[in-house]
């Protein structure tokens, strides 16, 4: 059976694009073991988990499943902190937003007069 941590571990290793292999060696743990962690089978240590956060894991995500903030830039936190407190159709119109940001070139067009878009560049078309 699979735990939340092991699920969780194997979540961070992949998001750092590491091997099970290179992700056991950072931790100081034969492949095996590593396997066995991913699997809910065994438990990380204290020594594991130190030296895997030293390489980027979010430590307090894996054990607990709730992200740590502490990496994040002011800015970050504060988008983080307003889309929290944002009502349901706020949240949505801003990951479609974002989502749409990925494939889209960074300039920004804005119809209509007086609108403004935070960001590197925007066009305002007057119509």
């Amino acid at each position: 059976m699979h735990s939340s941590i092991g699920l969780r571990l194997k979540e961070e290793r992949e998001r750092l694009g590491l091997s099970q292999v290179a992700f056991g060696d950072i931790g100081g743990v034969k492949k095996l073991a590593q396997l066995n962690y991913e699997k809910g089978e065994r438990h990380p240590d204290a020594s594991y988990l130190s030296a895997v956060s030293k390489f980027g894991v979010d430590v307090l995500y894996v054990v607990t499943g709730v992200r740590s903030t502490v990496d994040l830039s002011d800015d970050e936190q504060e988008l983080l902190n307003l889309y929290k407190k944002a009502p349901l159709a706020v949240k949505a119109a801003a990951i479609a937003a974002l989502n749409a940001g990925i494939s889209a070139s960074t300039t920004v067009n804005v119809s209509g007069q007086g609108n403004r878009a935070a960001g590197r560049d925007y066009n305002e078309n007057k119509k």
